[in-house]
């Protein structure tokens, strides 16, 4: 492996894995799961399977704090380099198209760690559950993030009750959030307080959605291999609420 590469790893001070122990334990603190202190540069199947969803939560936790500390660029052609022979990611991310938002750089993730599932609103559908199954069931993701942010215009469009071809469809699937959101101020889509209460509102139905229109799923969260969780990402400050 180059020296280049290591480098660039080293100094990125990334995600599920830190170059070298010292690295690791500077970026994450004393309370790190050891393991982690040990681990290669890129994910891989052996130091992935030896973390549970709790610890992986906790390193997305931690990936978010070191994003919103200013963390350095990375050499993602390195990282693509490193990942291309195989990859072995610990969680799943559904998270909206919002161009503000990708999941690996508010969690201060390397590529391979995380599969990333992406579309207006973060609903969910019969394509959207298969690509989490197979995430999780197939390809051994142990932790389901689904995450909304703040100002989302597909929640601003389902309150307004927009038309526009497919997307009509698709904005009815948030549209049960907004009836089911409580919220004694303006219930209009010009309202930021509103438009961020019925997304978080959205965010927890589809995550109950899941667990009742998945049963792989739902066994594999009852049997303690996967966790599904919430979380909301604030457009303004970075910070990555969990729900």
């Amino acid at each position: 492996m180059s020296q280049q590469i290591e480098t660039s790893a080293t100094s990125s001070r990334r995600g599920f894995l830190g170059a070298v122990s010292r690295v690791a334990t500077a970026t994450l603190g004393a309370g790190a799961v050891p393991l982690l202190a040990q681990a290669p540069l890129i994910l891989t199947k052996e130091r992935r399977d030896t973390m549970t969803p709790a610890q992986i939560l906790d390193e997305a936790k931690a990936g978010n704090r070191r994003y919103l500390q200013g963390a350095p660029a990375r050499d993602f052609l390195a990282e693509q380099k490193l990942t291309a022979v195989g990859q072995f990611p610990a969680a799943a991310v559904l998270g909206c198209i919002d161009s503000r938002g990708p999941a690996e750089v508010v969690f201060n993730l390397r590529l391979g760690d995380i599969f990333n599932a992406r579309i207006a609103g973060a609903i969910q559908n019969s394509d959207i559950l298969g690509s989490l199954e197979f995430a999780t069931k197939l390809a051994g993701a142990k932790l389901v993030v689904v995450m909304g942010h703040s100002s989302c215009g597909a929640v601003k469009g389902a309150i307004s009750g927009v038309k526009l071809g497919s997307l009509t469809g698709l904005l009815a699937k948030i549209r049960p959030a907004v009836d089911a959101t409580v919220f004694a101020g303006e219930r209009t889509a010009g309202n930021h307080d509103f438009v961020d209460a019925v997304a978080r509102k959205s965010v927890q139905l589809t995550v109950a959605d899941i667990r009742k229109q998945s049963p792989i799923m739902a066994e594999m969260e009852k049997s303690g291999i996967i966790r599904i969780v919430g979380a909301f990402h604030h457009l303004e400050s970075g910070v990555v609420e969990f729900l």
